[in-house]
């Protein structure tokens, strides 16, 4: 069992200490006020301090250490900390000893009206290279990983690769077990004082990837894996995984039918590789192949290699003396490798237990609803629907349209005025897809209020154009399954 970085009556002193401080995301906020929130959200710290100026009350001092990276008085951090003692604050690295006082040894996050602790993060330590064993906090990807994850009540729920405990802080408030794997013992040290700190009682498992939970089944697995692409090395263990290339996810996806329980998912942030003469889509789908797994993989982003070297260079503060140098050989090893992009998004897998699994890669680029998560679960819901009605079942099925369509035309006004180029249909809300549709479609689209079957609207579309019914039905049908793939049109009643 991982020990806490403090001692058991030592953390629950220091959890009263942030209590009664209202050392809340709440209670930050509505002590430093709109601005100074929306400012500490973008790393501007002037207006948090401006409404701390002069105070020494515990929550003020708590935002100047914690949260803008001051140093304080020891007698204020004392009173701040108060239960917990200074000597004990000092010895666990919670705060340290500078000139003119203390500040923060690591991050305390109040995250909600829970808290995280990890390493302090490079904006509060200025100039200063990220160690090897530096274990992150709350983050970018952290976060779109909690937004991203399907939040039914599950029995056992697997955290792989947790960190500081970021996701299985959030896997517990759904998941009546909780296991957590790190290879880093300090990063299992940091998440085992989440949970204390939050009153919550962790599985944590030193190892890597999978290799602690060997021979074990869970209802939800989720992991923010050290999915950095490139030759292989390993110079911080929050991002480098020791594979080269994108061999960590697609590690993670051969494991998965080993990891799931029937109807379990696995969902994982991940990087691949565009590689010159190859369609990426086909990368990763052969992944998939031979799981047996229905899979939906998005890609939300593409970086050019320059750039993606450059964002993590610069995300572990990387010396600048051997900066240059290291840049050089990570990009020549993309040259190398003919890599032409590095693609990012999110992989979900789930154990369907069916013959002809789904499998779904495709770009996902617009601006979406959050959390998610809760777009996740009902796309594979429509899958199972999908693959339960055979043609002659989807002409018997009744269909609405999606509440809040929006159709856009584009026209070009000629001679004889304006003619419609493209009409696109639009989902207002949640994925936010956008089809073009020809007027077919529309007016197919347009008649689903759930009364009629598609058999009986297909043939009075087929009266309408004058057109034959079976040669309109044979190809209406996959376009009809497109759209209640994308959410655009739904199964009556569901």
């Amino acid at each position: 069992m991982t020990d806490a970085i403090l001692p058991p009556d030592a953390i629950a002193r220091l959890r009263a200490a942030l209590a009664g401080a209202g050392y809340t995301s709440t209670g930050i906020a509505a002590r430093i006020g709109a601005a100074g929130t929306a400012g500490m959200r973008r790393n501007d710290l002037r207006a948090a301090l401006r409404a701390t100026e002069g105070a020494d009350d515990p929550l003020a001092t708590l935002i100047r250490v914690f949260v803008c990276g001051q140093t304080e008085p020891e007698r204020v951090v004392a009173a701040a900390l108060a239960p917990l003692s200074l000597p004990e604050a000092v010895e666990a690295g919670l705060v340290e000893p500078v000139s003119g006082g203390l500040r923060a040894g690591l991050d305390l996050e109040a995250y909600g009206d829970q808290w995280i602790v990890s390493d302090v993060d490079a904006a509060m330590r200025p100039g200063q290279p990220l160690p090897r064993e530096h274990v992150l906090g709350v983050g970018g990807a952290s976060t779109t990983l909690a937004q991203s994850t399907i939040r039914r009540p599950v029995a056992t729920a697997l955290d792989l690769g947790t960190g500081c405990g970021v996701q299985a802080l959030h896997l517990s408030a759904h998941a009546a077990r909780v296991t957590a794997t790190d290879l880093s013992e300090r990063a299992l040290r940091f998440a085992a004082t989440t949970a204390a700190l939050n009153g919550l009682d962790w599985e944590l498992l030193r190892g890597d990837l999978t290799a602690p939970v060997a021979g074990r089944r869970f209802d939800l697995v989720v992991s923010n894996p050290p999915f950095v692409v490139g030759p292989g090395t390993t110079t911080h263990t929050y991002r480098d995984s020791g594979r080269a290339g994108d061999a960590v996810c697609a590690e993670l996806v051969a494991a998965a039918p080993r990891l799931l329980n029937e109807g379990g998912y696995l969902q994982f942030l991940a990087n691949w590789l565009h590689i010159s003469g190859e369609d990426w889509a086909d990368r990763v789908a052969g992944w998939v192949a031979g799981t047996g797994l229905d899979a939906w993989v998005i890609q939300r982003e593409v970086s050019d290699p320059v750039g993606y070297v450059n964002l993590w260079l610069g995300d572990a503060s990387e010396d600048p003396a051997t900066r240059p140098a290291r840049a050089a050989a990570w990009l020549d090893w993309f040259d190398a490798n003919k890599i032409e992009a590095v693609g990012l998004g999110l992989i979900t897998l789930r154990a369907g237990g069916h013959d002809d699994p789904t499998v779904r890669v495709e770009d996902l680029r617009q601006a979406v609803d959050q959390p998610l998560g809760a777009q996740i679960e009902p796309w594979f819901d429509r899958q199972d629907w999908l693959r339960g009605h055979s043609r002659d079942a989807l002409l018997g099925a009744r269909l609405v349209a999606a509440g809040g369509l929006q159709l856009t035309q584009e026209a070009t006004r000629g001679p004889e005025g304006w003619q419609v180029d493209r009409q696109l249909l639009a989902l207002t809300d949640g994925l936010r897809w956008v089809e073009q549709v020809d007027p077919l479609v529309l007016a197919l689209v347009s008649a689903c209020d759930g009364t009629l079957a598609l058999r009986d609207q297909l043939d009075m579309l087929a009266v309408a154009h004058d057109a034959d019914p079976e040669a309109l039905a044979q190809v209406a049908i996959p376009l009809v399954a497109h759209l209640v793939e994308r959410g655009i049109l739904l199964p009556a009643g569901r």
